[in-house]
């Protein structure tokens, strides 16, 4: 059985990493192991403009511990009033790596997003000929969709004809939760997918069997366990299209334990831990480096790191069950398995 595995230092996808005391808290839970992570600009308000980003960037370099090395790769929240010069202009600067499409309600701060996907053309049509990605939360908002019907019925309506009108467009479907995702990803050409950590660990039942448990609520929402098994078949198949995007989202518990409780599991502090389980698990060890590595890198048109790190199986790891903030705690996502895997 291996017992160490050394991996070009991992980057994250899609993080988020929130603002003011919440940022300082839980940025350093990513630095310790990824070299770069995609940050999600929906803030409030939100990161809309060229100007904006650099200053959440500034905001992001300011909070790192002393001695990371960590690029933030920012990125734009698309409405239906963004300016498309503008966005040409903060791509062209080496600003942004790309821009976040969020239907309008559809998760968290998602309020300004986009509810007529015409008034946007313009902008796609500009991202396309400068040969900037679109990022998308692919989930439709209507009040008749079931919400664990969300996504297939997002591909179909949205995101199809995206690519049809727009067909040089860089697309990430991000955090796809059904064999439906996985599919699609597998037919397209110039689309990425990313997967998080939790999705390929937790199905519906966690979230509602034997009580209901906040922790384990997201958005998209975890699916039946047939989805759970193509998502982890995607990842662990070492097929290029498909790489990690934690989607690491911290709420402090007073938030998450609410009557109407935040949608988010933060992962950022063991999610290495957990994939190296979920590869061993699944007899895919040789592909984690691809999948956490060299995947995302290869389609941001970016150089993989040089710097590694180094996973060693031993006796369990613990990790807290908590992290602290100066606004409260916030809690860390339980993947309910011994995680044998530390890294170093």
């Amino acid at each position: 059985m291996t017992q160490s595995l050394t991996l070009r230092r991992p980057d994250d996808w899609h993080l988020h990493l929130r603002d003011g005391a919440m940022l300082g808290a839980v940025l350093p839970e990513t630095t310790r192991h990824f070299a770069r992570a995609i940050i999600m600009p929906n803030l409030v308000p939100p990161v809309v403009t060229g100007a904006q980003a650099a200053a959440y960037r500034d905001r992001i370099l300011a909070a790192l511990p002393e001695g990371a090395a960590f690029t933030p790769l920012m990125t734009l929240y698309l409405t239906e009033d963004t300016d498309a010069e503008d966005v040409a202009e903060a791509h062209a600067s080496g600003l942004v790596t790309a821009v976040k499409l969020y239907p309008a309600g559809a998760t968290t701060n998602s309020a300004s997003g986009v509810a007529n996907f015409d008034k946007v053309r313009g902008v796609l049509d500009k991202m396309a000929e400068i040969g900037l990605p679109l990022c998308l939360h692919g989930e439709v908002t209507d009040e008749g969709i079931d919400i664990f019907d969300r996504e297939a019925v997002f591909i179909d309506r949205v995101l199809d004809p995206i690519r049809r009108a727009t067909p040089g467009l860089r697309t990430v479907m991000e955090h796809i939760t059904t064999r439906d995702g996985v599919e699609y990803a597998k037919s397209q050409d110039n689309l990425g997918a990313t997967i998080t950590t939790h999705h390929l660990v937790i199905n519906r039942n966690h979230i509602l069997v034997g009580g209901i448990k906040p922790h384990y609520y997201c958005l998209p929402v975890a699916k039946r366990e047939e989805h759970r098994l193509a998502l982890r078949a995607a990842a662990t198949s070492g097929d290029a299209r498909f790489f990690l995007g934690t989607d690491s989202a911290p709420h402090l518990d007073a938030a998450k334990l609410s009557p109407c409780g935040c949608a988010g599991c933060f992962t950022a502090t063991n999610t290495m831990s957990i994939l190296a389980e979920v590869f061993e698990q699944d007899g895919a060890l040789d592909r984690l480096e691809g999948f956490t590595s060299l995947n995302g890198p290869a389609f941001y048109g970016l150089p993989a790191n040089d710097e590694t790190i180094t996973l060693t199986r031993g006796t369990p790891v613990e990790y807290p069950a908590q992290i602290a903030t100066p606004e409260g705690p916030v809690t860390l996502f339980d993947p309910q398995m011994p995680l044998h895997w530390s890294v170093s």
